[in-house]
Protein backbone atom coordinates (compact mmCIF):
# COMPACT_ATOMS: atom_id res chain seq x y z
CA UNK A 1 0.00 0.00 0.00
CA UNK A 2 3.10 2.07 0.85
CA UNK A 3 3.90 1.86 -2.72
CA UNK A 4 0.74 2.47 -4.29
CA UNK A 5 0.52 5.70 -2.38
CA UNK A 6 3.78 6.73 -3.21
CA UNK A 7 3.36 6.08 -6.92
CA UNK A 8 0.03 8.06 -7.06
CA UNK A 9 2.12 11.19 -5.08
CA UNK A 10 4.79 11.15 -7.67
CA UNK A 11 1.53 10.78 -10.37
CA UNK A 12 0.00 13.77 -8.44
CA UNK A 13 3.39 15.89 -8.45
CA UNK A 14 3.80 15.30 -12.33
CA UNK A 15 0.44 16.14 -12.96
CA UNK A 16 0.58 19.54 -10.85
CA UNK A 17 3.74 20.02 -12.37
CA UNK A 18 2.62 19.72 -16.17
CA UNK A 19 -0.40 22.03 -15.31
CA UNK A 20 1.81 24.48 -13.22
CA UNK A 21 4.30 24.82 -16.52
CA UNK A 22 1.22 24.62 -18.82
CA UNK A 23 -0.73 28.23 -17.08
CA UNK A 24 3.01 29.40 -16.85
CA UNK A 25 3.43 29.40 -20.43
CA UNK A 26 0.02 30.07 -21.10
CA UNK A 27 0.84 33.46 -18.78
CA UNK A 28 3.40 34.06 -21.00
CA UNK A 29 2.46 33.80 -24.30
CA UNK A 30 -0.43 36.23 -23.66
CA UNK A 31 2.13 38.66 -21.76
CA UNK A 32 4.57 38.96 -24.80
CA UNK A 33 0.93 39.00 -27.30
CA UNK A 34 0.22 41.66 -25.09
CA UNK A 35 3.61 43.51 -25.13
CA UNK A 36 3.60 43.25 -28.87
CA UNK A 37 0.27 44.83 -28.84
CA UNK A 38 1.31 47.38 -26.69
CA UNK A 39 4.37 48.37 -29.19
CA UNK A 40 2.81 47.87 -32.34
CA UNK A 41 0.39 50.54 -31.30
CA UNK A 42 3.53 52.94 -30.70
CA UNK A 43 5.57 52.13 -33.89
CA UNK A 44 5.32 54.60 -36.31
CA UNK A 45 3.05 54.21 -39.12
CA UNK A 46 4.70 53.23 -42.42
CA UNK A 47 5.10 56.50 -45.08
CA UNK A 48 3.24 56.68 -48.04
CA UNK A 49 5.80 58.85 -49.67
CA UNK A 50 8.86 58.51 -51.87
CA UNK A 51 11.50 57.62 -49.55
CA UNK A 52 14.38 59.38 -50.89
CA UNK A 53 13.29 62.51 -50.81
CA UNK A 54 10.46 62.67 -47.67
CA UNK A 55 12.31 62.94 -44.46
CA UNK A 56 11.19 65.08 -41.06
CA UNK A 57 12.88 68.38 -41.78
CA UNK A 58 13.68 68.27 -45.49
CA UNK A 59 16.01 71.13 -45.56
CA UNK A 60 16.86 72.93 -49.25
CA UNK A 61 20.33 74.37 -49.81
CA UNK A 62 21.85 75.60 -53.12
CA UNK A 63 24.95 74.96 -55.07
CA UNK A 64 26.32 76.69 -57.40
CA UNK A 65 26.75 75.14 -60.82
CA UNK A 66 28.47 76.26 -63.74
CA UNK A 67 25.89 75.92 -66.48
CA UNK A 68 22.94 77.07 -64.57
CA UNK A 69 24.27 79.43 -61.56
CA UNK A 70 23.26 78.89 -58.12
CA UNK A 71 20.24 76.60 -57.92
CA UNK A 72 18.60 74.65 -55.33
CA UNK A 73 19.10 71.27 -54.28
CA UNK A 74 18.16 68.63 -51.63
CA UNK A 75 20.48 68.87 -48.27
CA UNK A 76 22.41 65.80 -50.08
CA UNK A 77 22.95 67.95 -52.81
CA UNK A 78 20.35 66.39 -55.36
CA UNK A 79 19.09 69.02 -57.66
CA UNK A 80 15.67 70.35 -57.34
CA UNK A 81 13.12 71.16 -60.34
CA UNK A 82 10.00 72.17 -60.90
CA UNK A 83 7.39 71.95 -63.66
CA UNK A 84 5.67 74.56 -65.77
CA UNK A 85 2.27 72.43 -65.80
CA UNK A 86 1.69 73.16 -61.88
CA UNK A 87 0.19 75.60 -60.01
CA UNK A 88 1.26 76.89 -56.45
CA UNK A 89 -1.15 75.04 -54.93
CA UNK A 90 -1.56 71.93 -57.09
CA UNK A 91 1.12 69.10 -58.34
CA UNK A 92 -0.38 68.19 -61.80
CA UNK A 93 2.76 65.38 -61.57
CA UNK A 94 0.95 61.90 -60.65
CA UNK A 95 1.07 58.73 -61.14
CA UNK A 96 4.16 57.37 -63.20
CA UNK A 97 5.67 61.16 -63.59
CA UNK A 98 5.88 61.02 -59.28
CA UNK A 99 8.10 58.11 -59.92
CA UNK A 100 10.14 59.57 -62.52
CA UNK A 101 9.81 62.56 -60.95
CA UNK A 102 9.83 62.00 -57.04
CA UNK A 103 8.19 64.99 -54.89
CA UNK A 104 10.51 66.01 -52.30
CA UNK A 105 7.56 65.22 -49.04
CA UNK A 106 8.02 66.62 -45.43
CA UNK A 107 6.25 65.46 -42.60
CA UNK A 108 7.28 68.89 -40.88
CA UNK A 109 7.85 72.24 -41.76
CA UNK A 110 10.50 72.89 -44.73
CA UNK A 111 13.71 74.88 -43.62
CA UNK A 112 16.43 76.40 -45.89
CA UNK A 113 19.92 76.04 -45.84
CA UNK A 114 22.85 79.73 -46.60
CA UNK A 115 21.45 81.24 -49.86
CA UNK A 116 17.39 79.96 -49.48
CA UNK A 117 14.93 82.18 -48.71
CA UNK A 118 12.83 80.79 -45.40
CA UNK A 119 9.83 83.00 -46.35
CA UNK A 120 9.57 81.71 -50.08
CA UNK A 121 9.62 77.94 -48.73
CA UNK A 122 5.84 76.15 -48.12
CA UNK A 123 4.14 73.23 -48.67
CA UNK A 124 1.21 71.94 -50.84
CA UNK A 125 -0.89 68.68 -49.88
CA UNK A 126 -0.83 65.99 -52.35
CA UNK A 127 -3.05 63.45 -53.73
CA UNK A 128 -2.77 60.85 -50.82
CA UNK A 129 -2.10 63.61 -48.18
CA UNK A 130 1.74 63.61 -48.48
CA UNK A 131 2.92 67.42 -47.91
CA UNK A 132 5.39 68.62 -50.90
CA UNK A 133 7.82 71.59 -50.63
CA UNK A 134 7.43 74.02 -52.47
CA UNK A 135 9.51 77.46 -53.44
CA UNK A 136 8.17 80.71 -54.34
CA UNK A 137 4.67 78.54 -55.42
CA UNK A 138 6.96 75.93 -57.37
CA UNK A 139 6.32 72.15 -56.06
CA UNK A 140 9.89 70.91 -55.75
CA UNK A 141 10.96 67.46 -57.09
CA UNK A 142 14.05 65.55 -57.76
CA UNK A 143 15.00 63.44 -61.19
CA UNK A 144 15.79 59.81 -61.08
CA UNK A 145 18.23 59.77 -63.99
CA UNK A 146 20.56 62.54 -61.56
CA UNK A 147 22.22 59.51 -59.99
CA UNK A 148 24.46 61.68 -57.91
CA UNK A 149 24.32 64.92 -56.09
CA UNK A 150 25.02 67.70 -58.56
CA UNK A 151 23.81 66.57 -61.65
CA UNK A 152 21.41 68.76 -63.57
CA UNK A 153 20.14 65.71 -66.54
CA UNK A 154 16.20 66.74 -65.87
CA UNK A 155 17.01 70.73 -66.88
CA UNK A 156 14.60 71.84 -70.18
CA UNK A 157 12.83 68.28 -70.54
CA UNK A 158 9.43 68.66 -72.05
CA UNK A 159 7.50 65.60 -70.44
CA UNK A 160 4.48 64.93 -68.58
CA UNK A 161 2.41 68.35 -69.37
CA UNK A 162 5.09 70.42 -68.99
CA UNK A 163 8.87 71.53 -69.18
CA UNK A 164 11.06 70.76 -66.02
CA UNK A 165 13.44 73.69 -64.99
CA UNK A 166 16.00 74.02 -62.25
CA UNK A 167 15.33 77.02 -59.41
CA UNK A 168 17.39 80.04 -58.61
CA UNK A 169 17.20 80.96 -55.31
CA UNK A 170 15.21 83.95 -56.46
CA UNK A 171 12.49 81.25 -57.07
CA UNK A 172 13.12 82.07 -60.72
CA UNK A 173 13.17 78.54 -63.24
CA UNK A 174 16.48 78.71 -65.40
CA UNK A 175 15.33 78.59 -68.68
CA UNK A 176 18.85 78.86 -70.28
CA UNK A 177 22.45 78.28 -69.36
CA UNK A 178 23.86 81.57 -67.70
CA UNK A 179 27.85 80.75 -67.76
CA UNK A 180 29.79 78.36 -69.97
CA UNK A 181 31.31 75.49 -68.87
CA UNK A 182 31.36 71.71 -68.96
CA UNK A 183 31.57 70.32 -65.89
CA UNK A 184 27.86 70.33 -65.01
CA UNK A 185 26.08 67.08 -65.87
CA UNK A 186 23.31 67.83 -68.58
CA UNK A 187 20.83 66.48 -70.81
CA UNK A 188 17.75 68.25 -72.67
CA UNK A 189 15.94 64.72 -73.78
CA UNK A 190 15.63 61.44 -71.61
CA UNK A 191 15.37 57.61 -72.74
CA UNK A 192 12.68 56.72 -69.70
Amino acid sequence: MVERSSTVRRSVTRLVFVVALGVGLAACSSSSTASAKSNASKAPEPSSTAAPTASSSATVDAAHTQLFGTVLVTSTGRTLYMLTADSPTASACTGTCATVWPPLTITGSPSGGPGVKASELGTIARPGGAHQVTYDGHPLYTFTKDKAAGQVNGEGINKFGGIWYVLSTTGSPVTAPVASGTTTTTSGSSGY
